[in-house]
């Protein structure tokens, strides 16, 4: 191997140390895992291609030291995690404007969800990558939340509040002053935490509630169900083009009840898994996904709930196969 080759190998070798770091930083950022995996290589594409693009260290900010070389940065761990924040940050702006510019009204009309991508495991094993993916329990409830932030604001309180980024290294790819960028994280906390429920994080607590749950629904059993949710549960369902009946935004305990009570024969097939690393169900007709929930519990009561029923995404997202 020549000296170019070595250089390149060596740099390949530093980068695989950062990449569960940004996987869980980018995953946070885009609630979509093979976004987050792109987003990522992409960032790698960066590095590799002229050697730490902006060649920075961490300290220094995401926008100088142009052309440094890649054994010169400081902390290229801190560099790349500004890089992944800015691709992702354009991923979200260029969502967020073909929302806009979409000519499909209907999404608005008849009320469309959307729930995040789930990481889904079996119930007796965890893949150390996952573990540190869903590290600070990030449930899909706070994912569903961060979804409503404009793309700045995901991206200031991603970076500081769960990666302890400093906002003068924030400030330049929000392009905002640290001041600036500090409000912007300031208005996302305040949203997540009125809008996010601390979720229980004793998983042994919650699965009793989901066990429960499932047996119930299974019962068709109305009066069990409700004693399982809080008043103001909340069911949000992403079912995709499934003409099911299922509605897509469910609340109150008595009408998630009711839901959950038509559902009955299909809840023969439910199965237990880890959603996001706590007990979620997973319904396998025929060995093929049909249904994914995720639960959050709280002080023993579900609520909320986020069911993907969509099957052309379930097709997509990695579900182990659960014996019956």
């Amino acid at each position: 191997m020549d000296e170019n080759g070595s250089a390149q190998a060596a740099l390949a070798a530093r980068f695989e140390e950062h990449r569960p770091r940004l996987n869980a930083v980018a995953y946070r950022m885009l609630g979509s895992l093979s976004e987050s995996e792109d987003a990522v290589q992409e960032a790698w594409f960066r590095l590799s291609r002229t050697g730490t693009e902006t060649g920075t260290s961490a300290s220094a900010g995401a926008g100088e030291g142009a052309g440094a070389d890649p054994g010169e940065v400081r902390n290229l761990g801190g560099w790349l995690t500004t890089v992944v924040g800015r691709i992702c940050l354009d991923l979200l702006r260029s969502r967020q404007s073909r929302r806009e510019d979409s000519l499909d009204a209907s999404l608005q009309t008849f009320g469309e969800t959307h729930v995040p991508d789930p990481v889904v495991t079996r119930v007796d094993a965890v893949d150390p990558e996952q573990e540190v993916l869903l590290a600070d329990s990030v449930g899909l409830a706070l994912l569903v939340v961060l979804e409503t932030l404009a793309p700045a604001e995901r991206l200031a309180f991603v970076l500081h509040d769960m990666f302890a980024v400093p906002f003068d290294e924030i400030a330049p790819v929000v392009e905002r002053s640290a001041a600036a960028t500090r409000q912007l994280a300031s208005r996302a906390r305040r949203r997540v935490q009125g809008s996010a429920p601390a979720a229980e994080t004793d998983a042994a607590k919650q699965r009793e509630v989901v066990e429960a749950w499932m047996a119930a629904t299974r019962a068709g059993d109305f009066d069990a169900l409700l004693e399982l949710l809080d008043p103001d549960v909340v069911l949000r369902a992403d079912s995709g083009e499934l003409a099911s009946g299922l509605s897509k935004v469910v609340r109150g305990a008595s009408a998630v009840a009711g839901q959950a009570a038509m559902f009955a024969r299909a809840a023969a097939h439910q199965h237990m898994v880890l959603v996001n690393g706590l007990p979620g169900l997973v319904a396998l007709p025929g060995g093929e996904p049909a249904s994914l929930g995720s639960f959050t519990v709280v002080d023993g009561r579900i609520v909320e709930i986020n069911i993907i029923a969509d099957r052309e995404r379930l097709r997509h997202l990695h579900i182990p196969g659960v014996d019956a």
